[in-house]
């Protein structure tokens, strides 16, 4: 019977794969590097967000410019740090100039996410934005659907049922540009606090 791997093993091993499959070539020759998840992979949370930005391409860790920064504020508001948590995207790479990712390149990372958060077993995942939600929730609009909480039934490599909740949220770099976007972002991360309470 094969070894079972660690998760650190196993998160190792995505990232191997994903560089061994080529996913999205022509994102992986524009950019600095891939991007994997960072934190906690004990987290109960999980954030996923779209793609990583220009500073995230440098340094290789997701959300460390201004949304990242903000993030962080969101968290320390909810009595929680960085470690405490673990934070992913959905697509591995830049892409070029900050542009949204596009629908293939979601579609071609989603596995690779998938066994990304089958490795953490989270009790609750936070979407950032509508590109990570869509997955998730093909027909929803985050306009409509954001704060409010969604059972996920996802299951191990063993077949497993992991009951999961879903909480979407406004990405932090929208809030950046619009004042009433923050203030709502704020309040809709008051349910997280009481989730892990």
């Amino acid at each position: 019977m094969p070894k079972k791997l660690s998760q650190k093993a196993l998160l190792e091993q995505i990232k191997a794969d994903i560089i061994k499959s080529n996913v999205c070539p022509n994102l992986a020759q524009t950019s600095t590097q891939l991007v994997m998840g960072h934190g906690n992979i004990n987290a109960d949370v999980v954030f996923i967000g779209e793609a990583p930005g220009k500073q995230e391409d440098l340094q290789g860790i997701p959300f460390v410019g201004a949304a990242g920064k903000l993030l962080d504020e969101m968290l320390e508001s909810i009595n929680l740090k960085r470690d405490d948590v673990y934070i992913t995207n959905i697509v591995k790479y830049r892409p070029p100039n900050n542009r949204d990712p596009l629908p293939e390149e979601k579609k071609d990372f989603w596995p690779y996410l998938l066994r990304e958060l089958k490795a953490i077993r989270p009790k609750v995942i936070i979407t950032l934005g509508r590109h990570s939600m869509g997955h998730f929730l093909p027909d929803a609009s985050i306009t409509v659907v954001h704060g409010k909480l969604f059972p996920l039934v996802m299951s191990d490599d063993n077949g497993n049922k992991l009951g999961i909740k879903l909480l979407p949220l406004y990405h932090p770099a929208a809030a950046l540009y619009n004042g009433s976007l923050r203030e709502t972002l704020f309040n809709d991360f008051k349910i997280i606090k009481n989730l892990i309470n």
